[in-house]
């Protein structure tokens, strides 16, 4: 008895340590402006990046990392570049998630991370356009929240809608509001 009580001990002790040591919860540790930042840049990071950088301790260290790696696609731009080069007004937008038509595309994906659903769209007066659908969720309190898959949010939300945007180049044209999924 004793014995499986000090393994089930264990066993807890570990899962708390794992639970408290996950690369999600380093984000605590930043700052409400690196954390802003961070948000912003997730879509353009594969896991590795985010881990990378989430192990770095301070935050001139982080400032240096984004300056100083590009990510895919992005050769002759850093991370801090695709962020820093909108202005203030632009950048609080993206933060806040205020998407509107004229916004370039990356700047949705920082603003609402990637689509749930993405579609070549033809017939469009652009060369390249796409329809990007994000689903959004309203929690009782009146919140907006991004669904995203195995979100265990769903079965707390009053409403669920989606946006539909379409990218004609690289800016908006459309945004379009539709009832459910």
């Amino acid at each position: 008895m004793r014995r499986s009580l000090s393994v089930l001990l264990g066993v807890v002790a570990l899962s708390i340590c794992l639970g408290g040591c996950s690369w999600k919860n380093r984000t605590k540790h930043l700052t409400n402006a690196e954390f802003d930042h961070y948000y912003a840049l997730r879509p353009f990071m594969d896991e590795s990046v985010r881990k990378e950088f989430l192990k770095l301790k301070t935050e001139q260290e982080r400032t240096a990392y984004l300056k100083t790696n590009n990510p895919k696609g992005f050769e002759r731009s850093n991370y801090w570049d695709i962020f820093y080069k909108y202005d203030e007004a632009q950048r609080d937008a993206i933060i806040a998630g205020e998407v509107e038509v004229g916004w370039e595309r990356e700047m949705v994906f920082m603003a609402w991370g990637k689509p749930f659903d993405r579609k070549k769209l033809v017939g469009r007066p652009a060369p390249r356009s796409e329809l990007l659908e994000y689903r959004f969720e309203v929690l009782e309190d009146g919140s907006i929240m991004i669904w995203r898959p195995g979100s265990k949010s769903t079965y707390h939300s009053v409403r669920r809608f989606k946006r539909l945007v379409i990218v004609d180049g690289t800016q908006v044209a459309e945004i379009e509001e539709k009832k459910g999924w």
